[in-house]
C-alpha cells in the first residue's frame, strides 16, 4: 500500500488551462453545502475572509487508489494538502480566515477523513456537483467519478478575491494562502 500522506517523486505537473481565469470577482454561490461537523454551510453568507481548497478526494490508507492516478497532473495530493491546512490553522486564524476543503466526495467519506487527519476545520461536500457547475470549475473524470480539479479561492463577504490554480504542490499551498494574506492585510 502507498503512503498516502506523502508525495510521490516525479508526479506529473499540472498546467494552467485556463479552467478558472474567470472566477476573480465572481460571488459564490449560495448553496446549503452538507459539513462533517453535522450542518448545512453556505459559504457565500460567511462574513470575513473564507479559504476554500478544493481537491479531487481524499485517499483512505486501508483501500487502494484509483489506477492512473499519479499520472494525472495535480490529481496526487489531497491527504497532504488537508494536513498542510491542519497544521497551519492557527495561523491561518489569526490572519483572519476561515478554512473550508470541499470535494465531490460524500460527508461519510469525508467524516472519515477529517477524523483520521485530526482535520480542526469542516470539509464540505459537493457531491452532486452544485458548487462546481455554479461556478464552473474545473473537473475531470476517473472510474465513473466527476472530480474537481484542485483550486483554492479565498473570499471576502462571499466575494472571491483570490483564486490559486493549479495548485502544485499541494503540500505547499497552505503557505502560499499564508503567504497572500499577509501581503494583503485587511
Amino acid at each position: 500500500m502507498e503512503n498516502i500522506t506523502e508525495l510521490p517523486k516525479n508526479l506529473p505537473v499540472p498546467s494552467n488551462d485556463g479552467g478558472c481565469d474567470r472566477l476573480l470577482g465572481k460571488l459564490l454561490p449560495s448553496l446549503a453545502l452538507s459539513s462533517t461537523q453535522g450542518r448545512a454551510v453556505d459559504v457565500s453568507a460567511l462574513s470575513g475572509r473564507v479559504v476554500i481548497y478544493c481537491y479531487p478526494m481524499t485517499g483512505r490508507p486501508d483501500r487502494p487508489l484509483p489506477d492512473g492516478w499519479d499520472q494525472i497532473p495535480g490529481a496526487r495530493g489531497c491527504t497532504p494538502q488537508s494536513c498542510a491546512f491542519r497544521d497551519h490553522h492557527q495561523e491561518l486564524s489569526s490572519l483572519g480566515a476561515q478554512v473550508f476543503g470541499l470535494s465531490t466526495q460524500s460527508t461519510a467519506e469525508q467524516t472519515e477523513a477529517a477524523e483520521r487527519l485530526h482535520l480542526p476545520f469542516e470539509l464540505l461536500s459537493d457531491s452532486n456537483l452544485c458548487f462546481a457547475k455554479a461556478l464552473k470549475l474545473p473537473t475531470f473524470e476517473i472510474e465513473g467519478k466527476q472530480l474537481i480539479k484542485r483550486v483554492t479561492l479565498i473570499s471576502e463577504a462571499g466575494k472571491i478575491v483570490k483564486v490559486f490554480y493549479p495548485v502544485f504542490p499541494p503540500d505547499k499551498n497552505a503557505n502560499e494562502v499564508i503567504s497572500w494574506l499577509q501581503n494583503n492585510a485587511v
